[in-house]
C-alpha cells in the first residue's frame, strides 16, 4: 500500500515521507479500512514534531487518528457483513503505530463507525478529535436544549464542531472569533452570536446579550488567557470546559473566590482519556446529527497523500480556516 510515515520527529519536510509499505491484516475484533479521506489534527502535529519533550512512541509512524472510507476486511470475531460498509474512522493512531493517511489502516472495529449513505466521506472524515471533544465539552453536564453556550474560537476545528452540535442540540450559541473572515464560517454552523475578540468586550456583549443572565456553558481553546472574561460570562453554576494549552507549560491563575461565589465547575478534556461509554455517547450523538443533514463542517483544504508535507505545514500556519483534508488515491 501507499502511505505517508516519519521514522524520526522534526519538521514536516524533513521527516515526512510516501512510499510503498505492507498491506496490513485485521486481527480479532479488527477492522480493515480502505481510506478515501484522511483529515488533519493539530494532535498529529504534536506526535510528529515531539510536543513537550514526548518520545516517539513506535520505530516508524503512520500519522493521523481520523479519516474515512470502506470496510474491506474483518477479523476473527467481527461480522463479515460489515465488509463494504461507509464508515468514519476515529482514534486510529491512538495506542497504535498506523493511522489513517495511508491506503489502508486497520482499528477496533466499534473506532470504525457507520458514515450515512448521504453523508460524504470528506465530511466523515472531519469527525473524529474535533467531534468527540466538542460533545465531551458540550454533554458531560447534562442535556443543553434551552441553554446558552458561549465557544471561544468558533473557527476552529473544535469550535467549529461545537456551534453545529449546540445549535442541532436546541442551545443559543455565542462563539468568538479574531479575524472578520471567521464569522462567515461561524455564521454558516449556526452560531447565533458572533463577537471579535480583539475588538469587542466579550463580557459586556455577552451579559447584554443574556439580559445579565450569562452563559451555562462556555467550551474554551484558551483557558489561560480567557479565564477572567469566562468567570465574566459564566452564568451560576455553569461550567467551562478547556480542551486545549497552547503551552505545554500554561498555568491559569484562577481567581477563586469568584469562580467559588458562581458555584463554577472548571471541566478538562482530554479526547483519548475520556470514558469509553461518554465516547460512545458522543459516537451516537453525531450519527443523529449526521442523520438529521445539519452536520456540516467548513473544509480550508485538500492535499494529495504525496503533499502531505504541505497539508501540516498548512495547519501549522494557522492561516487556513476549516478542516484539512488528505485525499488517498
Amino acid at each position: 500500500m501507499k502511505a505517508a510515515f516519519y521514522e524520526h520527529q522534526g519538521d514536516a519536510k524533513d521527516v515526512l515521507q510516501v512510499g510503498a509499505l505492507i498491506d496490513p491484516t485485521p486481527g480479532p475484533g479488527e477492522v480493515r479500512v480502505s481510506i478515501r479521506v484522511s483529515s488533519v489534527n493539530p494532535t498529529d502535529l504534536k506526535a510528529r514534531a515531539g510536543y513537550g519533550g514526548a518520545p516517539m512512541a513506535f520505530p516508524r509512524i503512520i500519522p493521523h487518528q481520523d479519516g474515512a472510507g470502506i470496510v474491506d476486511a474483518v477479523g476473527e470475531g467481527v461480522p463479515v457483513s460489515r465488509v463494504g460498509e461507509r464508515v468514519w474512522i476515529y482514534e486510529a493512531q491512538a495506542g497504535r503505530p498506523s493511522g489513517t493517511a495511508a491506503q489502508f489502516t486497520i482499528v477496533p472495529a466499534e473506532r470504525a463507525v457507520p458514515l450515512p449513505d448521504n453523508v460524504p466521506f470528506e465530511t466523515g472524515a472531519c469527525l473524529g478529535i474535533p467531534a468527540l471533544t466538542a460533545h465531551r465539552c458540550l454533554f458531560a453536564d447534562g442535556d443543553i436544549r434551552g441553554k446558552r453556550v458561549l465557544i471561544q474560537g468558533g473557527a476552529g476545528a473544535v469550535g467549529n464542531a461545537a456551534i453545529l452540535l449546540a445549535k442541532w442540540a436546541g442551545a443559543w450559541v455565542a462563539t468568538t472569533i479574531s479575524r472578520p473572515e471567521q464569522a462567515d464560517v461561524a455564521r454558516a454552523a449556526g452560531a447565533d452570536l458572533i463577537i471579535n475578540r480583539r475588538t469587542d468586550d466579550i463580557a459586556a456583549v455577552i451579559q447584554l446579550a443574556t439580559g445579565g443572565s450569562g452563559v451555562d456553558r462556555i467550551v474554551e481553546v484558551d483557558l489561560a488567557a480567557n479565564i477572567q472574561a469566562n468567570l465574566a460570562c459564566i452564568a451560576t453554576n455553569g461550567v467551562i470546559s478547556s480542551y486545549a494549552a497552547g503551552d505545554p507549560k500554561s498555568a491559569v491563575a484562577l481567581p477563586v473566590l469568584k469562580a467559588m461565589l458562581k458555584a463554577v465547575v472548571v471541566r478538562f478534556v482530554f479526547v483519548y482519556s475520556v470514558p469509553s461509554e461518554a465516547k460512545q455517547e458522543g459516537v451516537d450523538a453525531l450519527t443523529a446529527c449526521l442523520e438529521a443533514g445539519v452536520y456540516k463542517p467548513t473544509i480550508a483544504a485538500r492535499y494529495p497523500l504525496e503533499e502531505i508535507a504541505g497539508a501540516h505545514e498548512a495547519q501549522e500556519s494557522g492561516k487556513l480556516i476549516g478542516k484539512i483534508l488528505i485525499t488517498i488515491g
